[in-house]
């Protein structure tokens, strides 16, 4: 008979941690460049696929991204291992705890919807019929800026739900807890470490959307209009591809890093990963 099990321990980090999820994650993202974007793009065909299904497909895929998590999770495990981003280790979330793994998307989605629909209270439904298409996001719309409200309105809604995710999908694969555990403890570790994971994101929103838009405006100041747009695509297509390779791995460098940080990389307990 086995005594009950022990609380799960996380590690509490300095604000400039976050800047090394990145660092680390691009250093492994480095050492197998190709195989992590065979990897990626072999996801968004994927869902490409799912989200196609009429009807169904834009609720199903939100609720199956924690399960493909679970795939780049796996992957760079088993990088530091001495293996390497296989494409078959997309779909190790459907071979384990997949039925822990599923709640997370529902909750993901429940959480991020409420978010968006509660916005009316804010704008009336300005922004909603934005993003249902009946209005059309100009200048007029935005001189008012209760849209502007509205959205910073559902990303403070939205936070919650993302640091109760933030880690969720590495504890139910590598710690076997269950869903609510998982969510629990991912939102406790993330209000432990929110100064790292503020640097995280603030480096984010640089990389990934000042530096990306301050290059287009470059590239349209200087490159002739009919040629623009080729040159954008050409260069920042690579870009963003390797930048969204590396925020999949960091997800595991961060994990790793709150949930592990007095062991050395490669003994991270296999748990399911392995099944």
């Amino acid at each position: 008979m086995t005594g009950p099990r022990q609380p799960i321990a996380f590690a509490q980090h300095e604000a400039r941690r976050g800047a090394y999820w990145l660092k680390e994650a691009h250093a492994m993202l480095t050492a197998k460049r190709m195989p992590w974007l065979m990897l990626l793009l072999l996801y968004y065909f994927v869902a490409g696929l799912i989200d196609w299904v009429p009807l169904v497909g834009q609720f199903v895929l939100p609720v199956l991204k924690p399960v493909f998590a679970v795939g780049f999770l796996a992957a760079a495990w088993s990088q530091e291992r001495g293996g390497g981003p296989d494409l078959k280790l997309l779909f190790q979330g459907f071979r384990s705890n997949l039925w822990a793994l599923l709640p997370l998307g529902a909750f993901m989605l429940a959480g991020i919807a409420t978010a968006v629909l509660a916005t009316s209270l804010v704008d009336g439904g300005k922004l909603l019929e934005v993003l249902a298409g009946k209005v059309k996001l100009d200048e007029t719309v935005l001189a008012t800026g209760e849209v502007q409200a509205a959205m910073l309105f559902a990303a403070a809604l939205a936070l919650p739900v993302i640091l109760a995710l933030w880690f969720a999908p590495g504890l139910v694969v590598f710690h076997d807890c269950g869903a609510a555990e998982a969510l629990a403890l991912s939102l406790r570790a993330s209000l432990a470490n929110w100064r790292p994971i503020a640097v995280y994101g603030a480096l984010v929103f640089f990389f990934g959307g000042v530096l990306p838009a301050s290059a287009t405006a470059i590239v349209a100041a200087i490159v002739p209009s009919e040629f623009a747009l080729v040159v954008v695509v050409a260069f920042l297509l690579p870009y963003v591809f390797l930048f969204v390779a590396t925020l999949h791995i960091s997800d595991y460098v961060s994990y790793r890093d709150v949930f592990h940080a007095d062991e050395d990389a490669g003994r991270t307990p296999s748990s399911s990963i392995d099944a």
